[in-house]
């Protein structure tokens, strides 16, 4: 099958209208060569005239070759890591909607199509499809547990907008994509970096409920639940220090505080009593502790200044680019 042209367009139906959007499907890939060829596959029938994209990121087996048998345009990115695969995909390809789907075969390709509307017609910048699965062997319980607490601890310091954070099949808007600097993460924390990204800029964003299934017989996960799990709780981290600073020094401020409070507690009453201070060297620990929980709360007033500014550019240079399809209606 021969590749297809990146300036061909795809029409989706609508009951009000239809638009020409130019749809590009991403699969980022390492080590699935039992599975591509199905993914490219699916797409092409659900998505009969979208780019379809295959970007391998140093496959030891026949990604490569399997992708480029089912039609895929294929690339490379020699960086190992997911992140940076996607970092490559957004700066290189153009489109006016983008499929993001991982190449294990476990996502709804014929769902596409209705999600890809859903984005279009509702005039959205992020579409989460969230994973559902009538067999509980499909998601291991440490995936499912894990995916719970942290798009929990997510949604509690960014905004509770979404139910599964780290499904890896979205929908994006151009905008979206091109007003994206991915920062944080170089693995899986991806989709933790992109629901942030959405949350902070206060994106229009849906989620829209899909199947999910398990992975072919072969097909072998990257995903390591205790490693990976890590990673991401690093990237919140990460994340919030740099989007809440404020927050994030004033609780270490208060920590600070309070052990200095209980430090001098005893020695502040001794003196009262007899006029002497006992126990010098946690006397100078506690007024250490003070001076640094100041400290903390200086450098988060601060930074909080910094964020703000770098929020604004980045709600500036969203804005400057089109609303998806805003001008085919």
């Amino acid at each position: 099958m021969k590749n297809i042209s990146a300036d061909r367009k795809t029409t989706l139906p609508s009951p009000r209208d239809s638009w020409d959007t130019r749809i590009a499907v991403l699969i980022p890939c390492f080590n699935e060569e039992a599975t591509v060829g199905s993914v490219v596959d699916d797409f092409r029938r659900a998505l009969s005239d979208a780019d379809i994209y295959v970007y391998d990121n140093n496959s030891r087996d026949g990604t490569v070759a399997a992708a480029r048998k089912a039609g895929a345009i294929i690339r490379s990115e020699p960086l190992r890591g997911k992140a940076n695969v996607v970092r490559r995909m957004f700066a290189d390809i153009e489109a006016d909607v983008y499929i993001l789907v991982d190449g294990d075969n476990t996502y709804d390709a014929a769902a596409a199509p209705a999600l890809a509307l859903h984005l279009v017609e509702q005039r959205l910048d992020l579409v989460n499809a969230s994973r559902i699965s009538g067999d509980s062997g499909t998601h291991r319980f440490g995936h499912r547990t894990g995916n719970a607490v942290l798009t929990g601890i997510v949604g509690r310091v960014f905004g509770n907008r979404f139910t599964d954070m780290l499904s890896g099949y979205k929908v994006l808007s151009r905008r979206f994509v091109k007003s994206f600097p991915i920062t944080a993460s170089s693995g899986f924390e991806i989709e933790t970096e992109l629901t942030v990204h959405a949350l902070e800029l206060n994106m229009p964003a849906g989620e829209v409920p899909t199947s999910y299934r398990e992975r072919p017989a072969g097909s072998h996960s990257k995903l390591r639940t205790l490693r990976d799990g890590l990673r991401i709780i690093w990237t919140i981290f990460v994340l919030v220090k740099e989007e809440r600073p404020l927050a994030f020094f004033s609780t270490i401020f208060a920590l600070l505080m309070a052990t200095s409070l209980i430090l001098a507690a005893p020695i502040v009453v001794t003196f009262i009593e007899t006029g002497v201070v006992p126990r010098l060297p946690t006397a100078v620990l506690a007024t250490g502790a003070m001076l640094l929980a100041f400290l903390s709360l200086a450098c988060g007033l601060i930074l909080d200044t910094v964020t703000r500014g770098r929020k604004e550019m980045k709600q500036l240079h969203y804005l400057l680019l089109a609303a998806v399809l805003a001008d085919n209606r």
